[in-house]
């Protein structure tokens, strides 16, 4: 925690700019450590906090673990994040940028499908997969009917609706489809196939995502509540948001990284 505290300075020694902390995940192909200018979705929230005349330094953990320090902030604030209005007591959220569709991954020998449109009512499509066991990150937000779906158990009156078992990540999610442990995963399209094209690639022959998408998700900077000026620090990120997506930076950005 002592790192934390050194990193969430109000300024810079260096420029005199205001530098924020933000907490974050390696959730490639949209952010990483690894990546390119580590990803799409890091080089946006640098650039727009720039315009702003602000720094911005981003820690990287597990999910939870990235969650839980923004929660309580050791952080000024988390990205990407998922809108969600129960997050609203804790966080503020930034404007959205641009993210990708999420559903569910499962084993193409497994004869699983929608027994009607989850685009129009998926509490209908969900209950319909009450048998299936379902793998989920720790810590994230879905939709809002798949996360509700564990109460909808008095409306259906069956104990056993929805079967879920988290893990730390997509990457083990993955791994324990495929070795068919949960028979469905949630998951962002764009990141399993990254993450399958580069670590698992023979996981293309058995894994397929399970048409249509559920959503297209749009991604947000949360800010803590309990962090300093933290409504101040949302007004510098949505005004530097805002100039990068009227002059094409923003454009130019996602076509760098294949978006």
């Amino acid at each position: 925690m002592a790192i934390l505290i050194s990193l969430w300075v109000s300024y810079s020694s260096a420029s005199e700019r205001p530098t924020i902390v933000l907490s974050s995940l390696n959730w490639a192909p949209y952010i990483g450590q690894d990546m390119p200018d580590k990803g799409y979705v890091y080089e946006v929230v640098k650039e727009a906090f720039a315009r702003s005349g602000a720094n911005v330094d981003v820690l990287f953990f597990p999910w939870a673990r990235a969650l839980h320090v923004a929660r309580h902030g050791h952080v000024d604030g988390l990205f990407p994040e998922y809108y969600d209005k129960e997050r609203k007591t804790e966080f503020i959220f930034s404007d959205p940028f641009p993210g990708g569709p999420v559903g569910f991954y499962k084993r193409r020998d497994r004869d699983i499908k929608f027994s009607s449109d989850p685009q129009k009512n998926l509490s209908k499509a969900l209950q319909d997969l009450k048998e299936y066991k379902f793998g989920v990150v720790r810590g994230y937000i879905n939709t809002k009917e798949f996360d509700d779906a564990d109460y909808l158990k008095k409306e259906f009156d069956d104990a056993d609706y929805l079967k879920k078992e988290e893990s730390i990540s997509d990457n083990v999610n993955l791994k324990r489809l495929y070795k068919d442990r949960v028979q469905l995963i949630f998951i962002d399209k764009y990141v399993a196939q990254y993450i399958i094209a580069t670590r698992y690639p023979w996981y293309s022959l058995e894994l397929e995502f399970m048409n249509p998408a559920l959503e297209i998700k749009e991604l947000y900077i949360v800010f803590s509540k309990k962090a300093k000026d933290y409504q101040k620090k949302l007004a510098l990120f949505n005004s530097g948001l805002k100039q990068i997506k009227e002059d094409g930076t923003m454009e130019e950005i996602m076509s760098k990284h294949g978006f």
